[in-house]
């Protein structure tokens, strides 16, 4: 059996990848949903949008379950702790996802220009809600969620759901909203031709170009004042032991320690800021594929610099910094971080093989030829 340490360790890289996926594929079908009603100007151009994502949102979207299915496993107080306090915001993110497959499958089957337009928008609404909500939910963790502990660890939540709306928290909303706007994008400049897809590169790169100016608002907030927790105590023991015996203390900026101490790690974010100004750049040179690679690398540059940020807290408290989540204090027992952990060892390469094997044969442009042509059998 793996230490301890090393099993808590791998399940907060693992957690943090299935998040990440997550983001990186629904995360395009999200935002070409949110597209969907300014992009689109004829019937027919909305639905080679909605083709464009049709064949793969179902599939993408199992990252979002994978991940929250690992979390109760792995951090089950995480989950009774931000499940319970969090219940109207997930319930809000819920509801709005399940207009997706209704919108999908009905959207087309009348001719009714009503019927069509009422779902274009129901669909606008499911990509655009459950964004704000996660980007929402994001933003909080660097704010504090007002939480703590009894004796008995039964978590006592004390805010509402308007309390998640901290400026910072909505700045963050906002950034999540346009990165998944300029992915989904990039990912339909991949999938489309003609004017479709030159209006997309037109919204593309003017969203990206303000994600590049909200991603700097947040990083100079969070590295200037905005009050984060800090471990002190504890130096010259193990991590875990180091965790444990350390007291929480909130402090200006302390979100920026790791950055401060390795300033080698601000590689990250600056790998995000590059990565959009490639995307920028490469869309407007018409090199899509590699455009939508960018977009991808900014995903992964955006959400790992967040992670390392927030390293090793999940669940911080606003209200009782002491009983702040972590994974060394949230994890489950060894025993089944263990066999958890061959399982995704198995699991996970085979669904991503399958996965890149689906995104391959199905490649290639939706046209509104194809639509016309094929216009009962597609969305």
């Amino acid at each position: 059996m793996l230490e301890i340490e090393t099993l808590k360790l791998a399940w907060w890289l693992i957690i943090a990848v299935l998040i990440i996926g997550f983001v990186l594929t629904d995360g395009f079908d999200l935002g070409a949903l949110i597209l969907l009603p300014w992009v689109g100007q004829t019937d027919d151009e909305r639905r080679v949008v909605l083709n464009a994502v049709g064949a793969t949102w179902e599939g993408n979207q199992t990252w979002l379950v994978t991940a929250t299915a690992a979390t109760f496993a792995a951090w089950p107080l995480v989950y009774a702790v931000s499940f319970s306090g969090l219940y109207f915001a997930m319930l809000l993110a819920l509801f709005a996802l399940f207009l997706r497959p209704v919108g999908f499958d009905y959207r087309s089957k009348l001719a009714d220009t009503r019927w069509r337009a009422t779902w274009d928008w129901a669909l606008f609404v499911g990509g655009l809600v459950p964004t704000l909500v996660f980007g929402l939910l994001l933003g909080n963790l660097f704010v504090g969620l007002p939480f703590q502990l009894d004796d008995d660890f039964r978590s006592v939540y004390r805010g509402g759901f308007l309390d998640l709306f901290h400026p910072f928290a909505v700045l963050v909303a906002l950034a999540a909203t346009l990165l998944c706007m300029m992915h989904g994008g990039a990912y339909l400049r991949l999938r489309t031709q003609g004017a479709l897809a030159q209006r997309i590169e037109r919204w593309t790169l003017s969203i990206g170009a303000a994600l590049a100016v909200l991603l700097l608002g947040c990083g100079a907030w969070l590295a200037s004042s905005l009050p984060g927790l800090r471990m002190a105590g504890g130096s010259g023991l193990s991590p875990l032991s180091a965790a444990l015996a350390s007291q929480l203390v909130m402090a200006p900026a302390a979100w920026a320690d790791h950055y401060v101490r390795a300033p080698g790690l601000l590689v990250l974010p600056g790998a995000s800021l590059l990565a959009i100004a490639a995307t920028l750049a490469l869309t407007g040179a018409r090199h899509s594929r590699l455009a939508f690679c960018s977009s991808a690398g900014a995903v992964i540059a955006t959400l790992s610099s967040a992670g390392v940020a927030l390293f090793p807290f999940v669940l911080p408290s606003s209200l009782a910094p002491a009983a702040s989540l972590t994974l060394w204090n949230a994890s489950s027992s060894p025993k089944t971080l263990q066999i958890m952990l061959w399982v995704v060892l198995l699991f996970v390469p085979l669904i991503l093989l399958y996965t890149g094997w689906v995104y391959r044969v199905l490649r290639g442009p939706i046209t509104v030829e194809q639509v016309r042509s094929d216009g009962k059998r597609l969305y």
